[in-house]
């Protein structure tokens, strides 16, 4: 069902021909004519990084919502629905509230050219300021120097977690390029946490803070995580924290957990909301095991997951995940972007997976042909086939195989469809 919002974000759509277009003027201008909200945020974590972004948010959010605190968060891009981007003082913005920003920033840029990104960022920070909260969590949308989020001049803190390649073709075609347009969410004299970095990419963070007087957290110097036993082991110079393994699945989460604890700790929190960061965060299609739904359903008796990961380091982290699972046939169904790396993310997956069905993304202008797919995931080394869309490969799995593991996985995209194909 289209709904108000959609028919005026499908408007924003049309205001600019490129869908990235990376300077800030045209921010800087709507946020001008907003009455600029972005200085009138409570205290603002901004995290920029190439994976893990949305997991270490979520981490951050659970940890400061068990102390009572009231939590804005701006998350791109969103999955089923646009409002998840927009969490206002806890709760998902609603249709009527949505609706009213939109139209109220669609109005005052006059028609200007502007990215679909760029306003909706910016009606997110007006819906932000005009509602109380204690603090802000910010997402980077790309890179980070020229995001849109990139508006704040003083964070309470700033995070960078992984840095790895990935939108080459935006942010440069090297670490220390993308490591340099990531760091450009550091600003004078603010603290950031850092999570674990390939050396090039800490050389560039360390060089801009240190240009900057800002104080790094970073891993391996300031804090350490680990998993032992069976348990999460944290440590900074204020002490150790022994705690569960985090609630979202994966050896890389060890590390988001890390880098969300981190942060908590130098906002002065205590180890029960450390605790909750690690044991009450949700954050969907991140090695998500799907349970109810027509998919689901269409799936029995075979386990049926989701994942959005969609560059080479996502790929080895999932790879690794499945590693860790019970043994059990695994049949992956991808389908992936134009802007991606499809040999690079595919490759780790290729030991530790039974199968392939290539798809097409449905209604994605950039979606690679299910054919295109199957054939990079042949060169890696992947038994593959194509099939028209998820259910078609599911039931190609299950006549084959019914008490498989499926792994529906490749983009957000996909995964988004997934999620609205098989909503209750």
């Amino acid at each position: 069902m289209t709904t108000r919002s959609d028919v005026i974000l499908e408007r924003m759509m049309a205001l600019h021909p490129k869908v990235m277009d990376l300077v800030l003027d045209r921010v800087w201008k709507l946020l001008d004519a907003m009455g600029n909200p972005q200085g009138q945020l409570p205290p603002v974590i901004h995290i920029a990084g190439t994976n893990g972004k949305g997991s270490t948010q979520a981490m951050i959010r659970a940890g400061l919502e068990q102390g009572g605190a009231r939590v804005h968060a701006y998350t791109s891009p969103h999955l089923a629905r646009f409002h998840e981007r927009i969490r206002v003082a806890g709760d998902l913005i609603s249709e009527d509230a949505l609706t009213e920003v939109l139209d109220r920033c669609y109005r005052a840029n006059g028609g200007d050219p502007i990215t679909y990104f760029e306003i909706t960022t910016v009606a997110a920070l007006v819906a932000f300021a005009e509602a109380e909260a204690d603090y802000t969590l910010l997402e980077v949308g790309l890179g980070g120097r020229l995001d849109a989020t990139n508006v704040v001049d003083e964070p309470a803190l700033a995070m960078i977690t992984p840095v790895d390649l990935d939108h080459q073709k935006f942010l440069g075609d090297t670490l220390t390029q993308i490591a340099g347009e990531k760091a450009g969410i550091i600003k004078r004299g603010m603290p950031c946490v850092v999570g674990p970095q390939h050396d090039a990419a800490m050389e560039v963070i360390e060089r801009r803070a240190a240009a900057l007087g800002a104080p790094l957290l970073a891993y391996g110097q300031h804090w350490h995580v680990s998993k032992e036993h069976g348990r999460l082991i944290y440590q900074d110079e204020t002490g150790l924290l022994d705690l569960p393994m985090p609630n979202l699945l994966g050896d890389h989460q060890v590390m988001n957990a890390g880098a969300a604890i981190a942060a908590l700790r130098a906002l002065g929190k205590d180890e029960a909301a450390c605790e909750a960061a690690v044991t009450g965060a949700y954050w969907p299609a991140r090695m998500e095991r799907l349970t109810t739904g027509p998919l689901v359903d269409l799936a029995a008796p075979a386990e049926l997951w989701l994942d959005g990961g969609h560059n080479p380091a996502a790929g080895r982290a999932l790879a690794q995940t499945l590693r860790q699972q019970p043994k059990r046939t695994t049949h992956l169904i991808c389908g992936m972007l134009n802007t991606k790396d499809i040999g690079g993310y595919l490759a780790p997956l290729a030991d530790v997976s039974d199968s392939l069905i290539a798809v097409s993304i449905p209604d994605e202008i950039n979606t690679i042909p299910a054919e295109d797919t199957a054939a990079e995931a042949e060169k890696v080394g992947l038994h593959t086939t194509t099939a028209p869309d998820v259910a078609a490969a599911i039931h190609q799995i299950t006549a084959q195989t019914p008490h498989a593991r499926i792994l529906i996985c490749g983009s957000l995209y996909l995964a988004g469809h997934v999620m609205r194909e098989n909503a209750v």
